[in-house]
């Protein structure tokens, strides 16, 4: 299985990573993660190239490491600096080390090309920083299941009234239209549900009991990043499609983390405009989402394990796969583009382009 490369992947919650060095597997590739004595994150290929013990079971010199079979000892930048027993360090003696940028205690790699890793290309949302709203971080859901199942199943507000019944969805959205947009550099779906019963996330948070108007708008980043922003307001108030913060408004953030061809981590979080600092909101919407993601969880892995069986007949598509299929044909743009080296950019005059 390929994957996109170049794009920044989020390797794990700050606080995942400490001075001990840890095995991260991303895009298939093994990497060893540290903190430097001056805090920031180096990521180095998992594999000495001498006899491919991973780094990881070796130990730290200062900010290098040191193979824990023969001694060698690698540099934050990849580079052999130590060979016992020689003094010729070859060229051949290195391993691969990776961009790392932190932002809002979120770890980001770049796996691709390094002269093309753009920190302002991180994703980001002005909530982050805007302090109307709070952020709290969830859990690390551990999928058996390949990355696009998981990032279709964030571009689907069909799914929630018959996955999510009792959590994000209820019976009351089943037949309203789905809105998809794919113009934008990311896919929408959304849809509003007005003068409905609260669904049962929004009767234990925000304490509706009267019918409400709900929506869920659905954005997913290519190649791994989605966020949902639903929310619930009073149906008296009659709010605009333009006018959410009125209500109780939540953004769920999920990054997906390829792990291997059928092994995905979601590191989900959520941004939300009221109970700001209420920590025990915090705890009863974890609660919540881990309920969902769960029902979540186990569709999804049901899933691969169909499609590892042989298949007897091609799968069909209905009209709720508008916005997956657009993201499958991104991801596929994406990997081609990888695939070979534009060396045209610049081209001669033998070559006159009229478009």
């Amino acid at each position: 299985m390929e994957f996109v490369r170049n794009a920044w992947y989020v390797a794990g919650w700050s606080s995942e990573i400490d001075q001990e060095l840890r095995r991260f597997t991303i895009l298939n590739e093994h990497i060893v993660m540290y903190r430097k004595a001056d805090g920031t994150v180096a990521a180095l290929e998992d594999r000495c190239p001498h006899r491919l013990l991973p780094l990881s079971k070796g130990r730290r010199i200062g900010d290098d490491i040191q193979c824990g079979y023969h001694g060698m000892t690698f540099d934050c930048d990849g580079k052999c600096v130590r060979i016992p027993g020689q003094n010729n360090l070859p060229a051949s003696a290195y391993v691969d080390a990776f961009p790392v940028e932190e932002r809002h205690d979120i770890v980001w790699i770049w796996m691709g090309d390094k002269d093309k890793a753009d920190p302002s290309e991180i994703f980001s949302i002005p909530e982050f920083d805007d302090p109307a709203w709070t952020a709290h971080q969830g859990d690390a859901l551990h999928l058996k299941s390949h990355y696009l199942n998981v990032a279709e199943n964030l571009v689907d507000p069909a799914h929630v009234s018959f996955v999510h019944p009792t959590t994000l969805g209820n019976a009351s959205s089943e037949n309203v239209p789905v809105h998809v947009s794919t113009e934008g550099k990311a896919i929408v779906a959304w849809r509003w549900i007005r003068d409905s019963e609260p669904i049962g996330f929004f009767k234990t948070f925000g304490g509706f009991t009267e019918n409400v108007d709900r929506w869920h708008y659905y954005y997913l980043y290519t190649p791994c990043t989605a966020v949902i922003d639903f929310g619930s307001a009073p149906a008296r108030d009659n709010i605009a499609e333009d006018e959410r913060n009125k209500g109780n408004r939540i953004f769920a953030l999920h990054f997906m983390t390829p792990v291997t061809d059928s092994y995905t981590i979601d590191r989900w979080m959520h941004l939300r405009n009221t109970a700001l600092e209420d920590e025990t909101a915090s705890d009863s919407i974890d609660a919540m989402f881990r309920i969902a993601f769960q029902e979540d969880k186990e569709v999804l892995e049901a899933i691969q394990l169909e499609e590892d069986r042989p298949a007897k007949r091609r799968p069909i598509r209905i009209a709720i796969d508008k916005g997956p299929m657009v993201y499958r044909k991104r991801i596929n743009d994406m990997i081609e583009r990888e695939r070979t080296h534009d060396v045209a950019s610049n081209t001669t005059p033998a070559f006159v382009y009229h478009d």
